[in-house]
């Protein structure tokens, strides 16, 4: 299935812990966007990024009223021609690309979603399917979230023991939102 996926960048976030654009923020010499974009290309047919227009890359404006994620989850299942989509957020430059492939290879007519040591659905690094275009605009219109969707369609979680047996640590979904994140994700993950 590699290659018939879309991949997105959600970029439409305000920064406002972080106090500049997330996007632009290096780490280790890169930008967190390059970073994320890298892992993401040797799985995905094309890259998307989900926010405002950015010189050099293509981007797909919120099509939908919402708040969070789901805004942009919404905008790339109605505008894609792939099957699924791999949503990365852009404050998550510790994505590995190893962690997206193998969640790619998980067959599922459901999203793919890491489940944390906590039970937190991690949803800005997950995989959502196509046919779940319809349920993700009405839950966009209902004032519902990227969680909410997930209770709706339900989903298939990648639970801890499964996402540590692929040499996954959590960096995957650790989100730099603001500079003392940096330092921990540094701290953390830094090689």
């Amino acid at each position: 299935m590699t290659g018939q996926a879309l991949g997105a960048i959600l970029t439409g976030g305000l920064s406002s812990r972080m106090g500049r654009d997330k996007a632009d923020v290096e780490v280790q010499g890169e930008t967190m966007l390059s970073r994320v974009s890298k892992a993401l290309t040797p799985h995905v047919s094309r890259t998307v990024l989900l926010g405002p227009d950015r010189e050099g890359w293509e981007t797909w404006p919120d099509a939908v009223h919402a708040s969070g994620p789901l805004a942009g989850i919404a905008t790339a299942l109605a505008r894609t021609t792939s099957d699924r989509v791999v949503l990365i957020a852009v404050d998550q430059p510790f994505v590995r690309t190893a962690t997206i492939g193998r969640m790619i290879d998980i067959e599922s007519d459901l999203p793919v979603v890491p489940v944390d040591e906590t039970g937190s659905r991690q949803v800005t690094c997950a995989i959502y399917p196509t046919p779940i275009v319809a349920a993700a605009a009405d839950e966009a219109q209902t004032g519902g979230s990227s969680q909410t969707l997930l209770d709706t369609v339900s989903f298939r979680p990648v639970t801890p023991d499964e996402w540590r047996s692929w040499g996954e640590d959590g960096r995957s979904w650790f989100s730099v939102d603001s500079e003392d994140a940096l330092e921990t994700g540094l701290a953390r993950f830094g090689v």
